[in-house]
């Protein structure tokens, strides 16, 4: 597993809101992806998500990703499971969404547990890689893929929006969140995928099962992303490529103009050379829609807003000044986990967000619910619990900023996080201190109280040759009288 990142090498473009710079880290592997046919910097008419807006999701700190479609009926992994799948396997996934019924889900329910786990923000997968769509789309797939024809997999035409409107359920389920999240005050970030499997236009592009005689010959052209079972077919003609491209942006335009407010939109996977200028040109549209959403970086390069470091947290402050959320699932896959035992538990969660907001990015943890609609009992528990945390300790993550340089910590328990006006650190101790903090980066103002979240009285603390030291009162020794179990914040004025 990754644990840093490169911060040799930065790519420079212009934040247009600020006149400052924004830049992606050289390493970033969907940056690798495009940055071969993505300009950089982005086009002067084109503009990012303003100053405001950046500092509002720098403010977020903590948040839910929701993976969820067809694929929780049979309990696996969000879309990639389709590929390695044998072909009657793929003719059965494809017929999943008639009967996915989740009759369990309730948005307001959900809003309510985020709430009480301390979430600003979610992100949902409105539309996943296998081009299942879990809201209320005009667009139709004109021709998919039949997996089961007599003859071997054959492409035939089809008149389908292939979402949430033709199941059993009938309800358009990125509508009902985005309800409940505006009534909430929980900001959303609609996740899309770039690529569409089920959606044979889509093809070559980004793994998609269908490849063709010109993919496989130059893969450049078609983001050098082969699939793992190379099915053959004629390669994409205009007609087709006019429709895709259509489709692709019909679908963005509905996300961003039919749901009220939109804080985000987390955008997956990359296309291909032969269809940026029209996906530039999508991202100019879109912009014009909703000036202040945040764009993930991920398939238009520097024309996003925000990167995400995913399954790992940076083990250094990243150099750049595009905001950062890490992303990472809470037990091993981002869909519903019905083993119960590979659920992480709160310390984990703790853990990886404090030392995330500590080098100034979001967390963002993920989980799936099952095909009822429901959240895994284990999950529940655990993010509940970091949610009791929060009510204790929230003031030292929610709306802090990184501290200069490397004063993010101080060896291997210690992290800190500040307040805006750098008139407050938080030291925030990964392992309980014993009887004494000593703490050297720090310089409270004479006679300046320090506290312990959650315990009323103010610490006796002195200088010393290098720093303070602050007194742990003996009644603290027993883990029974502390205001938490794990992750102390100590509150400190300078």
């Amino acid at each position: 597993m990754r644990t840093t990142i490169c911060l040799c090498f930065v790519v420079a473009v212009s934040l247009g809101a600020t006149g400052e710079q924004m830049r992606l880290p050289a390493d970033d592997f969907h940056w690798n992806k495009v940055k071969g046919f993505v300009e950089d910097p982005p086009d002067p008419d084109y503009a990012h998500a303003s100053e405001a807006a950046l500092e509002a999701f720098r403010d977020m700190k903590y948040g839910v990703r929701i993976h969820w479609g067809v694929y929780a009926v049979q309990e696996v992994e969000a879309s990639w499971p389709f590929l390695d799948m044998p072909d009657a396997e793929r003719a059965e996934y494809q017929e999943l969404y008639r009967r996915f019924n989740p009759a369990a889900f309730d948005a307001e329910e959900w809003m309510g547990f985020f709430e009480r786990c301390g979430f600003t923000n979610f992100a949902f997968t409105a539309k996943h890689h296998d081009g299942f769509s879990m809201f209320d789309t005009a667009t139709r797939v004109k021709q998919r893929v039949n997996w089961a024809a007599p003859d071997g997999p054959q492409i035939e035409l089809c008149d389908v929006a292939y979402s949430i409107m033709e199941t059993p359920f009938k309800r358009d389920i990125v509508k009902e969140l985005c309800d409940a999240a505006h009534r909430h005050g929980i900001k959303i970030d609609l996740y899309f995928s770039h690529p569409d499997w089920y959606d044979a236009d889509f093809r070559p592009y980004n793994y998609h099962p269908l490849q063709t005689p010109d993919a496989v010959a130059h893969p450049e052209k078609y983001g050098d992303a082969p699939t793992k079972r190379p099915v053959m077919t004629a390669d994409l003609s205009a007609e087709e490529k006019g429709r895709m491209v259509a489709r692709h942006r019909a679908q963005l335009v509905e996300l961003l103009s039919n749901y009220g407010r939109v804080d985000m939109v987390c955008l997956d996977q990359w296309m291909g050379p032969g269809v940026w200028p029209e996906m530039r040109e999508t991202m100019k549209i879109l912009r014009k829609i909703q000036p202040d959403v945040m764009f993930r970086a991920r398939g238009i390069g520097n024309y996003g807003d925000y990167f995400t470091p995913e399954g790992f947290v940076p083990g250094d402050k990243e150099n750049t000044l595009m905001p950062w959320m890490v992303i990472y699932p809470l037990a091993g896959r981002f869909a519903y986990e019905p083993d119960g035992s590979k659920y992480k538990g709160a310390p984990w969660i703790l853990d990886k967000l404090v030392d995330t907001v500590s080098k100034g990015g979001n967390f963002m943890v993920a989980i799936g619910p099952d095909a009822a609609g429901r959240f895994h009992p284990a999950a529940v528990e655990r993010l509940e619990e970091v949610g009791a945390w929060l009510d204790v300790n929230g003031e030292a993550i929610y709306a802090t900023r990184e501290r200069p340089g490397d004063l993010w910590k101080e060896g291997d328990d210690v992290r800190f996080t500040q307040t805006k006006d750098h008139g407050t650190v938080y030291a925030i101790c990964l392992k309980w201190p014993g009887r004494r903090l000593v703490l050297k980066s720090v310089q409270p103002r004479t006679g300046s109280p320090i506290r312990l979240l959650g315990y009323a009285k103010p610490l006796r603390w002195k200088r010393t040759s290098d720093g303070i030291a602050i007194e742990i009162p003996k009644t603290l020794q027993d883990n029974r009288n502390r205001p938490c179990q794990y992750a102390w914040a100590f509150k400190i004025e300078q």
